[in-house]
């Protein structure tokens, strides 16, 4: 027999030594066991390796290799009872309380995490992305080489000319945040995003101009002559032709989001000078209204810079004051509301007392805003806190429908009418103070549906998605859901969980339907092709640039997501 060099036999010790390790095991496959039962909730779950020990293969080992195995187990069961007797007596609290961390440790890499329900590629891309727009080294350079690209029509610097450079474009920042070139490639994209559990998109054709200062000022109507049909053949056909073909993709539960500046010169020079839009621009539009409400698809009317702003707001008011009356408490004409700046309450203020007056529901899309680098700096609101504040009062009372200290009445306007309220926000506390309020008795039973932009703030979406699909498989009665709900956040709780119950009350799909409650997650996705995406892309980087923060945030949640599951792949080929 041999020995080790302190006077052990060689045998022995590896007998000593292997209870910590079946410990251990043991532990690994309890931890595994439990998440098996939990990843059979789940349709997404990945299959498990499975470790067969047949009977015909035991039977088949040679009988000495049997016998040895029958010693070494009889060994190994008298040791087991050594060390554990040993280490129970000597290791005191400090073993258990080892053992217990490493239970922990095991249990929570098998645990589920909202963002589980992405695909890996999205995990990685994410994080590349994520990682150069948190870096003030890598972000100034990855700006000036998107603004040239998104400016130049040189053959190699531009994306429809290069088709390497299209080609790395697609894949990296383009498959971020955009949907596709063409109806196919956006059908693709929207069947995945429903795969992961969306309940659907804001669609939007990418196509947008924006203006510099002085190009604002120097715009021409475009209105008489061959200028004027150039206009209508190179500009409004092309984009309505495009925007009809976004609405004929969006399914019901969809949203369409419209971006006038993609209509060309007319709609520039209108809506600079707040006049109605030209003859043909105007029947474009109302083709594609007329199209949106057969197909109970509404229709977002996106914010532009601030010079082209009040236009917009006149245009709004104006479709929906034809297109909001059709099905009570249902809007399919949606203004956008921008909360950064000064005067968002007053704006929306006046725009709730036509509404009440001419006997429409008002169409709310809710967001901070996205152009901070272009709009007058005086119009912002002077501090963060003061734009957080103003969202979050603006949201309280479109869904309590009650006027509060933010959101004030018109004089000799006391009543509150109807709206349909979309909230596109990244701030988690924005999103659950929602949530909590609209399962709570204050809530007025206002279409509420939550969205984020594709490819930002997953975090919160796929939380969303996972309170969702927690609601289902509980299916609690909705008056049971919304009494515990209210017991345990209240009506404006500001650290509710996004599992919560009041996930499963949080969100009333925009279809109309005014009776479905879950919770659901949107994501606003925009298509074209990626010459026309990239001043969307540009403008997004931009943004991430302003909230540094938010994205280190994102970027943090998904290393920890890759992570989790590096060590779950590890454990579970242990």
């Amino acid at each position: 027999m041999s020995v080790n060099s302190i006077g052990r036999p060689v045998c022995l010790t590896r007998c000593l030594r292997q209870p910590v390790r079946t410990t251990v095991t043991a532990v690994h496959h309890k931890s595994r066991h439990g998440s098996s039962q939990s990843r059979t909730l789940t349709s997404e779950t990945r299959p498990r390796r499975k470790i067969h020990s047949s009977s015909s293969s035991r039977s088949s080992a040679p009988a000495a290799d049997q016998g040895l195995a029958a010693t070494a187990s009889s060994v190994h069961n008298f040791a087991s009872q050594i060390v554990h007797a040993t280490t129970s007596a000597t290791a005191g609290p400090e073993s258990s309380s080892a053992s217990s961390s490493q239970t922990s440790r095991t249990r929570n890499m098998a645990k589920k995490s909202p963002l589980s329900v992405l695909p890996l590629e999205t995990i990685l891309r994410t994080l590349v992305t994520s990682t150069i727009s948190s870096s003030p080294l890598l972000l100034p350079p990855s700006l000036a080489i998107m603004t040239l690209l998104a400016h130049s029509n040189n053959a190699i610097l531009n994306p429809e000319r290069n088709r390497l450079l299209n080609w790395v474009l697609k894949k990296t920042f383009y498959a971020q945040y955009c949907a596709g070139e063409n109806a196919a490639e956006v059908r693709q994209t929207l069947a995945g995003l429903n795969k992961i559990g969306f309940t659907g998109v804001i669609l939007n054709y990418a196509r947008e101009v924006v203006l510099t200062e002085a190009q604002s000022k120097n715009l021409t109507p475009c209105d008489t002559g061959a200028e004027a049909e150039a206009c209508i053949r190179d500009e409004i056909n092309p984009w309505l032709k495009a925007t009809l073909a976004t609405v004929q993709i969006a399914q019901p539960h969809d949203f369409v989001a419209l971006k006038f500046t993609g209509a060309g010169r007319q709609a520039l020079y209108a809506l600079r000078n707040r006049l109605p839009p030209p003859k043909a621009l105007a029947a474009a539009i109302d083709e594609i209204c007329q199209l949106a409400a057969t197909r109970n698809v509404p229709l977002l009317f996106d914010a532009e810079q601030t010079a082209l702003q009040a236009g917009i707001d006149d245009w709004t008011i104006d479709y929906a004051r034809r297109y909001n009356n059709i099905t009570p408490n249902h809007a399919i004409i949606y203004g956008t509301y921008q909360s950064y700046l000064k005067h968002c309450p007053e704006l929306l203020s006046k725009h709730l007392a036509i509404a009440a007056k001419e006997n429409f529901t008002l169409g709310v899309k809710l967001v901070r805003g996205a152009y901070l680098g272009a709009d007058p700096r005086h119009m912002i609101h002077d501090t963060k806190e003061d734009t957080d504040r103003c969202c979050d009062g603006i949201s309280e009372a479109l869904i309590t429908r009650t006027w509060n200290s933010v959101l004030k009445p018109q004089e000799g306007q006391p009543e509150f009418p109807p709206v349909s309220v979309v909230l596109g926000t990244h701030n988690l506390e924005t999103v659950q103070k929602a949530q909590a309020l609209h399962a709570s008795p204050q809530a007025a039973g206002v279409e509420l549906a939550i969205a984020q932009l594709m490819g930002m703030a997953d975090e919160v979406s796929c939380a969303l998605i996972a309170g969702d699909k927690g609601e289902q498989a509980a299916a609690p009665p909705a008056n049971a859901v919304t009494a515990a709900a209210v017991k345990t956040t209240g009506a404006t709780t500001t650290g509710v969980g996004l599992h919560s119950a009041t996930t499963s009350t949080a969100t009333l799909v925009g279809s109309g339907s005014g009776s479905d409650t879950k919770a659901k997650a949107y994501k606003y996705i925009v298509w074209g092709t990626t010459k026309e995406c990239m001043t969307y892309l540009l403008r997004r980087a931009h943004e991430n640039k302003d909230a540094v923060s938010r994205t280190k945030a994102g970027r943090d949640a998904m290393w920890e997501e890759a992570k989790r599951r590096f060590w779950g792949a590890f454990s579970s080929s242990s």
